[in-house]
């Protein structure tokens, strides 16, 4: 939003940020999904439990660090403007991948 906002971002450096924005979010998937899945595992004693959780965070971050660099081009692009329209809608993105993540995985390990 701050490149869109200052002129910088364009659609030659455009697939860099992405690159970048997933590299990040895969990062920040793993480091938490190991943290998250360690306290799982001892508090349910399931390692299963814990794959799940893991699996689903690291989903639902790159997911979430997809749609925040793509949202707002996307919406530059139809003339809505980002800053009022990009976090409702990065939110409810966030919330149902982060719902069908965790539950699509737990039904496939229940079944």
């Amino acid at each position: 939003m701050r490149g869109i906002a200052l002129g910088q971002l364009s659609g030659q450096n455009a697939p860099s940020l992405v690159a970048r924005e997933l590299a990040v979010g895969a990062i920040n998937g793993l480091i938490w999904a190991a943290v998250v899945a360690g306290v799982a595992w001892v508090w349910f004693g399931s390692p299963g439990i814990a794959a799940i959780i893991a699996t689903a965070m690291v989903i639902n971050l790159v997911m979430a660090a997809l749609s925040g660099a793509v949202l707002p081009v996307l919406l530059e692009r139809v003339g809505i403007d980002p800053a009022l329209a990009g976090g409702v809608i990065l939110t409810t993105v966030t919330v149902v991948t982060g719902f069908l993540a965790f539950l699509g995985l737990a039904t496939l390990y229940l079944i």
